[in-house]
């Protein structure tokens, strides 16, 4: 009987012969090839030319590759595809008939065409084939280190489309260089069948680079040609960790942007033609979280401009980064007001928090708006209480016939604010309390904060009704002759109290004049003259004290206060004889709203009081 060993031996060896033949890389013609490849892609409308060499490998599947391509849309259309070495899955079975039918393509190191419009013509044959239930298509497209157009966008481009035969669904995934960042994109569950019949497709979306992330699942469907976005609905989660730097990097251009940092934002969206809908948003930055509703719509042209409108509201707002921008403008070197950089766009944005805190400010019940339009903006304060008083505001900037200038306008008032608990929140230490109200409404312009602080006009009016001064009692100076009471223990339980102290500043090119200003309290009495230079941060006045009710021979201090502001210096001038102050100084500055008298709880006769 016959050994099995011989003819299994001769049918691996065999075999291994006929799978290592079939595994080669057979010549081909080119011209043959490509003219046989043609017959496949004329039902996309693509034309086909080739200038390298063309190879046949028989196994695991029949695959046909050529060298230095060329994919243009029609025999006259644009170039798609240039350079590249293709590689194409043949269809065994329509190989047997005679015909050319592609069951997936590989493409390396081409270079791809950056216009969509050129790409809208084999997209339109394939949507058109899938109408008709055409089932014959590439079931998968793989591409590797493209770039498109010449390279400077977008380089180093990996991409896996596939769409089996067995499955309604699509997915995509890429890895690419886009604009020097290094970028992922995955796209899955779509149903490109369901859009091209005019329905809706599910789908996931999710892009990531260095920076942050976008993230989103819902629905869309085919829009028309002239829709500048696609038709979505569904949930959307994007964050990032410098809001400008992405903004800059994908080439869009928000208002107000260089001012965000760690942005994220969430919620229900829905796309329109041009617009992008939030009705349920949810939107963080810094270590604040809004919730409300907003919209994004894109203006006309290649480059549009955005048109952002969101209402938000917050439990608890930290505005210390806007703190710390807006103490910048008041550094001596001068910061750039140019607006440009801030008005890249259209904003509409109403805010609302229960508490805020505006650096070590508390402010509860907080109403605020911010309006951007092109070289413009505007930030008011509808209602804000602070320290158990109320502060309004408005500041209206808007560029000059000098793009890098900027005018500004400023008004506001505050109305029974706490004004020692506010000096020490703010560390100023609380040696004047009372009820503050006032007015105030400025103006300037220039190209830096410097010169904003130098071209500085207005006026100013402040008032506090029923208060005191800690630490200090007036009517003792007077009597010391100039001098303070020694000690600690003195200083600390001595105190002055009044029933009014107001200033009014009118000011020119960042000088003001002070041209009212008075204390009036139940054992002294105190007016003021002179300057203060923003500028120069220095104040210049002189004023005297004088003892109430006046007493025979009078007796009163005639002093001057000069410096910096963080260290003025008081001289008395002369003692003995002083006219007394005012009866009610600033009596004409405020409306009949604002001359309402508060009180400390203490008798106003007090001179001193032990904590």
């Amino acid at each position: 009987m016959m050994s099995l060993r011989r003819p299994t031996l001769v049918l691996a060896l065999g075999s291994l012969i006929v799978a290592g033949l079939g595994l080669r890389d057979w010549p081909v013609d080119g011209g043959r090839a490509t003219a046989f490849v043609s017959q496949a892609l004329d039902a996309y409308g693509l034309t086909l030319s080739a200038q390298g060499p063309a190879s046949l490998t028989v196994l695991p599947l029949p695959r046909l590759t050529l060298g230095r391509v060329r994919v243009a849309a029609g025999t006259a259309g644009p170039a798609l595809v240039e350079e590249g070495r293709l590689s194409i899955d043949l269809d065994p079975f329509s190989l047997l008939g005679g015909r050319a039918a592609i069951g997936g393509l590989r493409l390396e190191g081409a270079r791809l065409s950056g216009e969509a419009a050129a790409w809208s013509g084999p997209l339109g044959r394939l949507g058109a084939q899938v109408r008709s239930d055409v089932t014959a298509r590439p079931r998968r497209i793989i591409v590797t280190g493209a770039r498109i157009a010449q390279g400077t966008e977008v380089r180093d481009l990996d991409l896996d489309l596939a769409w089996p035969f067995w499955s309604g669904s699509a997915e995509g995934h890429a890895t690419l260089t886009w604009r020097g960042v290094p970028t992922q994109v995955a796209l899955t569950h779509l149903r490109p069948a369901d859009m091209a019949l005019g329905g809706r497709s599910p789908f996931t979306a999710d892009v990531t680079w260095p920076g942050g992330s976008l993230a989103a699942d819902g629905t869309v469907e085919a829009s028309s040609e002239t829709a500048a976005l696609p038709n979505l609905r569904g949930q959307v989660r994007f964050e990032t960790r410098a809001l400008p730097e992405t903004l800059s990097w994908i080439g869009w251009d928000v208002p107000l942007s260089p001012l965000a940092g760690v942005v994220s934002v969430a919620g229900r969206f829905e796309t329109a033609e041009r617009s992008v809908s939030w009705p349920s948003l949810r939107v963080g930055f810094g270590q604040n979280v809004l919730e409300g509703a907003g919209a994004v719509a894109l203006g006309p042209g290649e480059a549009p401009r955005l048109s952002v409108q969101a209402t938000l509201a917050a439990e608890t707002l930290d505005l210390a980064p806007l703190v710390g921008d807006l103490v910048r403008l008041s550094e001596p070197e001068g910061v750039p007001l140019a607006l440009a950089p801030f008005t890249q766009g259209d904003l509409d944005l109403r805010l609302s928090a229960a508490d805020a805190r505006v650096g070590p400010v508390p402010v509860q019940d907080l109403a605020a708006s911010v309006l951007v339009r092109d070289a413009a903006m505007e930030v008011a304060v509808n209602r804000a209480r602070v320290q158990e008083g109320t502060f309004k505001g408005r500041m209206t900037l808007a560029s000059g016939a000098d793009p890098a200038e900027t005018e500004m306008r400023l008004q506001g008032s505050v109305d029974h604010l706490d004004l020692g608990s506010l000096s020490g929140d703010m560390g100023a230490g609380r040696w004047v309390g009372g009820p503050v109200q006032g007015q105030f409404s400025l103006d300037s312009s220039a190209r830096d904060s410097a010169g904003l602080l130098a071209h500085l006009g207005g006026r100013a009016a402040l008032s506090v009704e029923g208060g005191a001064i800690a630490g200090l009692d007036l009517a003792d100076v007077i009597h010391r002759n100039g001098a303070i009471a020694p000690g600690a223990l003195a200083r600390r339980n001595s105190r002055t109290a009044f029933e009014r102290a107001a200033i009014t500043l009118r000011f020119t090119d960042g000088i003001g004049e002070i041209t009212e200003a008075g204390l009036v309290g139940p054992s002294v009495g105190a007016t003021l003259h002179g300057q203060v230079s923003l500028p120069d941060r220095r104040l210049d006045a002189r004023g005297n004290l004088a003892l109430r009710p006046a007493s025979a021979p009078p007796r009163g201090l005639l002093f001057a206060v000069s410096g910096p502001w963080s260290a003025p210096a008081v001289q008395i001038l002369a003692h003995g004889e002083a006219a007394e102050a005012a009866s009610r100084p600033g009596e004409a500055m405020l409306p009949e709203s604002l001359k309402q008298p508060a009180t400390l709880g203490l008798p106003g006769n007090a001179r001193a009081y032990a904590p």
